[in-house]
């Protein structure tokens, strides 16, 4: 919104009306399909485990109910998110997705470095593994459930940008990576005899664990931070300013995220001899051109006449 406008708001704060009801109602199916999931791997998992008493299965079991967590963790999170901005929270409470992401990280190292301490001891002393069969069915099992659930968060994440689904999303992906490496040790430890492809199968899965909740902790940390938007994202902002006729140039472009939202305002330079009211049309023009371009955004235009950042710089010098 232009700054001569912005006071026209009803609500204390940024709420996209056009955008959060679609938004709220993807976000929470998501939490509630990913905390199914997980209750129905575990379960499975877990009967599994007991019969085989692989070191894989249980690191992909670990990981099950670490997701199952995390997934939980998300549920309220997301919920808390989308909560309406208020008198102490104006710009609302999207980066209670981001405290859920750094939350999540600290489960997901300490059950790398559980299923790493086990797959050591196995390697130490190699056990075989029993009724691999069995094993092989409920991780091939386990794969479309995931499939199913990573589709759908991942159509999700390209409407909201939530950080959260995507954090869910890393761990179900990573998922299908350590199921097909169950499968390969309990091929070759229960059906080859080869006893230390279980353990070594399982310190892999610990290190896809841990990569997994580094991009997280990176992708939480940003956003806390205020990172600005890609360099890409950030040119295409500057693009749809520049090419409105009556716009001169644009500065000072600052651009967040919190959330399932995103803010993002600059100075847009215009003849200085137009009225007020044309340089608000314009801007409006323009607000209108980048909220198209990036649904959900809080879009703040201060106006200038073309001219006065350098004057500025060349005063303050």
């Amino acid at each position: 919104m232009s700054e001569d406008t912005a006071s026209k708001k009803d609500t204390p704060g940024f709420a996209p009306e056009n955008i959060a009801p679609e938004y709220e109602r993807l976000m929470r199916r998501a939490t509630l399909a990913a905390v199914a999931v997980a209750v129905v791997l575990i379960a499975t998992k877990g009967t599994v485990f007991w019969f085989t008493g692989s070191v894989a299965m249980l690191g992909t079991l670990t990981d099950s109910l670490l997701d199952g967590a995390a997934s939980l963790l998300n549920l309220f999170a997301v919920r808390a998110s989308l909560v309406p901005p208020d008198e102490e929270h104006r710009f609302g409470h999207g980066k209670a997705e981001a405290l859920a992401g750094l939350g999540q990280s600290i489960f997901i190292f300490a059950s790398a470095g559980y299923i790493t301490f086990e797959a050591v001891t196995r390697l130490i002393d190699p056990r075989p593994v029993e009724n691999s069969a069995a094993g092989i069915a409920v991780v091939v099992f386990a794969i479309v459930l995931t499939l199913a659930l990573v589709a759908y968060q991942r159509h999700v994440v390209s409407r909201t940008r939530s950080v959260a689904i995507e954090a869910d999303s890393i761990h179900y992906r990573g998922d299908l990576l350590m199921n097909l490496s169950v499968i390969a040790a309990l091929i070759l430890s229960g059906w080859l005899g080869f006893h230390w492809a279980d353990p070594l199968f399982g310190l892999v899965i610990a290190g896809l664990i841990a990569w997994s909740a580094s991009k997280i902790v990176m992708n939480a940390f940003n956003q806390l931070m205020d990172r600005e938007f890609s360099e890409e994202e950030r040119e295409r902002i500057k693009e749809i300013a520049r090419r409105h006729p009556e716009v001169v140039n644009l500065h000072e472009l600052k651009t967040r995220t919190s959330g399932i939202y995103t803010f993002i305002q600059f100075h847009l330079e215009m003849d200085g001899a137009i009225t007020l009211t044309q340089a608000h049309t314009i801007a409006e023009e323009v607000e209108r051109e980048v909220m198209e371009a990036f649904p959900g955004s809080e879009v703040l235009i201060h106006q200038d006449p073309a001219g006065s950042e350098k004057i500025t710089r060349f005063q303050r010098a």
